[in-house]
């Protein structure tokens, strides 16, 4: 027996994301009394794939094809579950979670529960957690199958890392040939650039900007934190921003521990994927500005005046 979790590897590491459903798949084998299997595709060295065990990771079993597709990965989270013997296995709730888990649950016969936000009540079968509504409310879900699929929502726990060091072993799971062909992938974010949804500390902006031009001040603010950019949709439509930066809910749902709104009013498209954020913090010249009653901290002020004093501030405590 052991519980199951899929790690996914980009440009040869870990994702931050899988290394926290890593933690929290052995926060729930711990509790069962059994070990976390971790399972990677692609290109990344042991060396790094051992370090999971500082996550809680006693095994890793790695398929070194480095050009799976999600049918394929699939496959072999399937064939290493069965292998194990186990019931619960364990995704980020990210791009690559959304794909495979799917798959997997379909192909195990399995429950799934997606965006979980809490380790598993297992005092009455398992109870999951997870936020519903566009992260209005909170529903527990609780499972009365034998096997389950489970996907955490990035940026959910507070990840405590160990010293262990985890076991590699080479996997030749037969995961069959790819169904789709890429000839062509170009990644946001494999450009050096802080990736998005990985991103621990955000800083957006929206038509408070006033245009392109402006939004120097706003990447100077990123750069010196070490956060990535975001923008409204109104920006993304008009092309004042790539659209891969559009954050609510009809573009990418964040869950960093700091968000920097800067000229963005706050409609409830907007907060439905920011509000998950830990801190939020919001600059307008409007008082009555919808997002003033979301945020930890507000600063009713011109953003050109008001972003070049926290750039000014942030330089002189760096210094």
């Amino acid at each position: 027996m052991s519980v199951v979790v899929y790690v996914d590897v980009h440009y040869g590491e870990a994702v931050k994301s899988s290394l926290e459903a890593v933690y929290y798949a052995s926060k729930i084998a711990s509790e069962k009394g059994v070990d976390c299997v971790a399972v990677a595709a692609g290109e990344i060295s042991n060396d790094k794939l051992a370090l999971l065990g500082n996550y809680g990771a006693v095994r890793v079993m790695h398929n070194s094809n480095s050009d799976t597709d999600n049918g394929q990965k699939a496959r072999l989270v399937e064939s290493i579950a069965n292998s194990n013997g186990s019931n619960i296995i364990v995704f980020s709730h990210d791009f690559s979670g959304k794909s495979v888990a799917p798959r997997v649950a379909a192909r195990m016969n399995a429950a799934i529960i997606s965006g979980a936000i809490e380790l598993p009540d297992f005092s009455s079968g398992i109870s999951v957690k997870k936020s519903v509504f566009s992260g209005k409310a909170f529903a527990n879900f609780k499972v009365n199958t034998e096997k389950v699929v489970i996907s955490l929502l990035p940026n959910s726990l507070d990840i405590e890392v160990g010293p262990g060091s985890a076991t590699v072993e080479s996997d030749s799971s037969e995961i069959g040939v790819a169904r789709v062909v890429v000839k062509e992938n170009k990644v946001a974010g494999g450009d050096g650039q802080i990736d998005l949804t990985e991103a621990e500390l955000v800083v957006s902006a929206g038509r408070g900007l006033k245009g392109p031009e402006n939004w120097g001040m706003i990447e100077e603010l990123a750069s010196l934190l070490g956060a990535a950019t975001a923008c409204s949709r109104p920006v993304a439509d008009i092309d004042w921003r790539p659209h891969h930066e559009h954050v609510g809910q009809t573009g990418i749902a964040i869950r960093p521990n700091l968000y920097i709104a800067v000229g963005i009013s706050g409609a409830i498209q907007h907060l439905a994927g920011v509000n998950g954020s830990k801190v939020i913090v919001v600059v307008n010249t409007d008082p009555e500005a919808p997002f003033f009653k979301a945020a930890d901290y507000g600063i009713v002020g011109d953003a050109f005046e008001v972003v070049p004093k926290l750039i000014e501030a942030v330089k002189n405590f760096k210094s």
